[in-house]
């Protein structure tokens, strides 16, 4: 999905959103285009109430797909839709784009498990529901089904805040 250029950019997207962050595909084709936004340095992805920072090379990817997006209609129309239909004004329907994931070799659910998986270990449950979209009693699920530790997460991000604090980033004895 990240390398494979013969894939169209749209199935890419939606694929790596799958894979990397357990997007289902009756969210992804949903999207709008005001859930992308960029600044000088980074491109985030709104899925839930906290942006994702995309990295490279999705974030190309992103805004390559936001910039040429069309659709497969003889007449062209403007949308807001990340993923435009075939019909005026409609995003591509579900059963469409789970179909075109399958055919760039994307196992919806199969990834989308991967993913919850990985980043229940990584996050706490409060911060992968907001960051995903998914409720809070889904994301505890998948940390305890994981064996994610949210204390490390907290650990690790007062370290950083800690060694930021100090000028001289030397480590305290």
């Amino acid at each position: 999905m990240l390398k494979d250029e013969s894939i169209a950019t749209a199935d890419r997207v939606a694929g790596l959103l799958v894979l990397l962050y357990a997007q289902t595909a009756s969210s992804i084709h949903r999207l709008t285009t005001d859930r992308v936004t960029q600044n000088d340095t980074q491109v985030l992805l709104h899925l839930g109430d906290q942006p994702i920072q995309l990295p490279p090379p999705l974030d190309r990817l992103m805004l390559n797909l936001v910039a040429s997006r069309g659709t497969d209609t003889l007449i062209r129309h403007e949308s807001d839709w990340l993923f435009p239909g075939r019909s005026a004004g409609r995003p591509i329907h579900e059963s469409q784009l789970l179909r075109r994931l399958r055919r760039a070799g994307v196992k919806s659910r199969q990834g989308r498990s991967t993913a919850l998986f990985a980043l229940a270990q990584q996050l706490p449950a409060g911060q992968l529901a907001k960051m995903l979209g998914v409720h809070v009693g889904v994301a505890v699920t998948w940390q305890r089904a994981s064996g994610g530790d949210w204390m490390t997460y907290a650990a690790e991000v007062a370290a950083r805040a800690a060694t930021r604090a100090r000028p001289d980033n030397t480590p305290r004895n």
